[in-house]
């Protein structure tokens, strides 16, 4: 797909992804607690989060012939194609069970393990970051760039705590405690495609978590790459496609990889 074909699907995925963040907004004026599903004990999810992974599916599916789909909420069957797209339809769906206004739409398209193009829209705030593979990455109609602060001492940095720690709280703790004494803070806003994009366009230097999801991770990452950052796993590697580890950056990768590793 070359790249004069990425941009207008890019766009065109723009539309789709805002018209389903218009229907998110509507039914977040007085949404009722008791539309509550768990999918564990603390994953949870409503009639909200399927509503618009249906209407992105179904708004989606024309634009790549035989795309299939990989999504959170499996309301569509997930085959095997060339191209796949990757949705998150309603990422942070705690905060907006809450009405924390800090959530998002996801949608990415991808060949194998190769991110063609991301879209990830803020919907309480307006702005659509997006990006397609060697076109730059954009807020709204503007282009972004990473920070260019390089150590972590100077940094403002977002992570997540995973539904399961796995096992690793006192790791975790303790990489946060470093930082915590050794940064300008740490901010966890509740969506993974979010901080993702801050860090693309330089509110944060970096942004790690574990235990997530494609779904989760994919449009941001390209996003962060577009934007000039660089992602990777734990351990400095590209384990992070499925989401079990990431650590997306600006200048900062090297110091934050070695804080880490003396905890994990």
């Amino acid at each position: 797909m070359d790249q004069q074909r990425l941009e207008k699907l890019t766009f065109e995925v723009i539309e789709v992804v805002k018209r389903a963040g218009g229907f998110i907004k509507q039914e977040a004026q007085g949404f009722d607690l008791s539309h509550i599903e768990y999918k564990g004990a603390k994953d949870m999810v409503s009639y909200v989060d399927k509503e618009t992974e249906k209407i992105l599916v179904q708004k989606l599916e024309p634009l790549v012939q035989g795309a299939s789909f990989i999504t959170e909420e499996g309301t569509v069957e997930q085959a095997k194609s060339e191209y796949k797209w990757v949705i998150d339809p309603l990422d942070g769906t705690t905060n907006f069970l809450h009405g924390l206004p800090s959530y998002s739409i996801s949608v990415a398209l991808i060949r194998e393990e190769e991110v063609l193009l991301g879209v990830v829209y803020d919907i309480q705030q307006q702005e659509c970051f997006y990006a397609w593979k060697g076109g730059g990455a954009w807020l709204n109609d503007k282009g972004i760039k990473v920070s260019a602060i390089d150590a972590v001492e100077q940094s403002l940095i977002a992570t997540g705590f995973p539904y399961d720690l796995l096992d690793k709280t006192d790791d975790y703790f303790k990489i946060l405690k470093e930082l915590v004494e050794h940064s300008h803070g740490i901010r966890r806003l509740g969506s993974a495609a979010i901080d993702l994009c801050y860090v693309a366009c330089g509110r944060f230097e970096c942004y790690f978590e574990f235990n997530l999801k494609m779904w989760d991770i994919m449009a941001g990452v390209l996003i962060v790459k577009e934007a000039g950052g660089k992602v990777c796993d734990f351990k400095g590697g590209d384990g992070y496609f499925y989401g079990k580890e990431v650590l997306a950056t600006g200048n900062i990768q090297d110091e934050m990889l070695n804080l880490i590793q003396k905890h994990w």
